[in-house]
């Protein structure tokens, strides 16, 4: 195993591990603190981090909004004030070693005043902000204008050419980095392109080394990639150091630092990762946000499989196919299928799947009258956590609606992101995961439930197992 070198990232030499930082409470100031202490790069989530009282306990983001804009504008408040939570306590922990990072998603909600508001709030604590989840530009000027370090998050070289070109060759003097996040291993949204096939995954290495290409064919900076997204084991990236077609490397861990004693993910969730198997990590587009997504497979999950399944097209009026009368709903209003859709309808309708709910794309899906009025009560109560939201027609821009109906098909991600993150079921919740989470139960680390602290974790890795 080659020597694995310090590497300097936001100013300061560092070891080349970062944290990933995972959604809603799922990195923080405890588990980024302590990963800065152990040497390397520390990541918060800036994603509707949780605030303490002066007890040190979570204070609920309890919204009391009449409308969505007024909860967007609660969000945003509990946003700010959240991160400078965090952002102190991952400061306090690192006690000066490694760094600090804060990870946002450009398509969050309230995105830019958020990273504005904590950086603002704390000031010297933060020395990197990653940004991905949609086309970051303005990222760069927000960073440099608080003197701090921006690292955009990509999928594929053609995503970075567009960020360059279009702003960060600007502020080439505070690119810190680029994280290439591989979308097909990688937990949580990933970066699919409409040219690329989710069932068909392409070797990272080809895609970073083309990556490292188009930088230096635009004279960027010769910055780290911080290799995201299917990391376990340094022995298997040994062909990636000291390699002068990669450049400067660091690798990203976000699943792995799930399992130690200072991530805040629960007891459940911890013990459920480590009876995980190949596969339960499952690519799908169910995510109101319209990026695909990487989570572990549970009843969450298979009741968004079902409601699209149960799914056919629809007609106010007959006309070619769709000649075959179907009533719906409690008024038994008729709509128009096709002949063999009406009977699959009426299976669906006697299995308990009485109430039809229109979809933005023509079509009808089936649910019980139960999962009805849950999805319709989550969909008013929107506070606006996305730019733009699928499931709730919502939008931060113009007249703060899609234009669309709202999609029965998703779901609320603020809902069911803090729910899990603060011990609800592992079962009944979106449950992210890189696909290598099921080398937990196969790596000997892990043997006997043995859930390590972060420091014995980076031990673990330096040492390239």
């Amino acid at each position: 195993m080659k020597a694995i070198k310090p590497i300097v990232i936001s100013g300061k030499e560092v070891l080349p591990l970062v944290e990933g930082g995972k959604g809603i409470g799922v990195s923080n100031g405890a588990s980024s603190g302590a990963w800065a202490a152990a040497g390397g790069v520390g990541t918060f989530s800036g994603v509707n981090a949780d605030s303490y009282d002066e007890h040190g306990n979570i204070i609920p983001m309890v919204y009391k909004g009449k409308t969505r804009r007024e909860r967007h504008e609660e969000l945003i408040e509990f946003g700010i004030q959240g991160g400078i939570n965090q952002a102190r306590v991952a400061h306090e922990i690192s006690n000066g070693e490694g760094r600090i990072h804060m990870n946002v998603l450009w398509e969050m909600g309230g995105a830019e005043p958020i990273l504005e508001g904590v950086l603002e709030g704390a000031k010297d604590l933060i020395h990197g902000v990653t940004c991905g989840a949609g086309m970051p530009y303005r990222v760069a000027e927000i960073a440099v204008r608080y003197g701090v370090y921006y690292y955009p998050i990509v999928s594929s070289g053609r995503a970075f050419r567009a960020l360059w070109k279009r702003s960060y060759h600007k502020n080439p003097e505070f690119l810190g980095g680029v994280v290439y996040e591989d979308p097909w291993l990688a937990g949580g949204h990933n970066g699919l392109s409409n040219v690329e096939d989710p069932r068909a995954p392409q070797a990272p290495y080809p895609r970073v080394a083309e990556l490292r290409k188009v930088m230096r064919d635009m004279n960027v900076p010769e910055v780290p990639i911080f290799m995201a997204g299917g990391v376990w084991s340094l022995a298997e990236f040994e062909d990636w150091l000291d390699n002068p077609e990669i450049g400067p490397i660091a690798f990203q861990f976000g699943t792995r630092p799930l399992l130690t004693k200072e991530s805040p993910i629960s007891d459940e969730w911890k013990q459920r990762l480590l009876t995980l198997k190949k596969g339960d990590v499952f690519l799908h587009r169910f995510s109101p946000t319209g990026f695909y997504s990487s989570a572990v497979k549970n009843e969450f999950l298979d009741d968004l499989i079902g409601r699209s399944e149960r799914q056919i097209p629809y007609l106010r009026k007959p006309d070619g196919d769709l000649t075959a009368a179907l009533a719906i709903g409690a008024r038994g209003r008729e709509v128009f299928v096709t002949p063999e859709d009406r009977e699959k309808a009426e299976k669906w309708i006697a299995a308990g799947y009485t109430e039809a709910m229109r979809t933005p794309d023509g079509t009808l899906v089936f649910v019980t009258p139960a999962s009805q009025k849950h999805i319709l009560k989550d969909q008013i109560e929107c506070m606006g956590c996305l730019s733009a939201c699928n499931f709730s027609n919502w939008s931060q821009h113009g007249d703060f609606t899609t234009g669309k109906p709202a999609d029965p098909r998703s779901f609320c991600i603020q809902k069911t992101l803090q729910n899990i993150a603060h011990g609800g079921d592992v079962e009944h919740e979106l449950m992210f995961a890189g696909h290598n989470a099921y080398r937990f139960a196969e790596d000997p680390f892990y043997a006997d439930g043995n859930i390590p602290t972060v420091k014995e974790l980076v031990d673990r890795i330096m040492t390239g197992a």
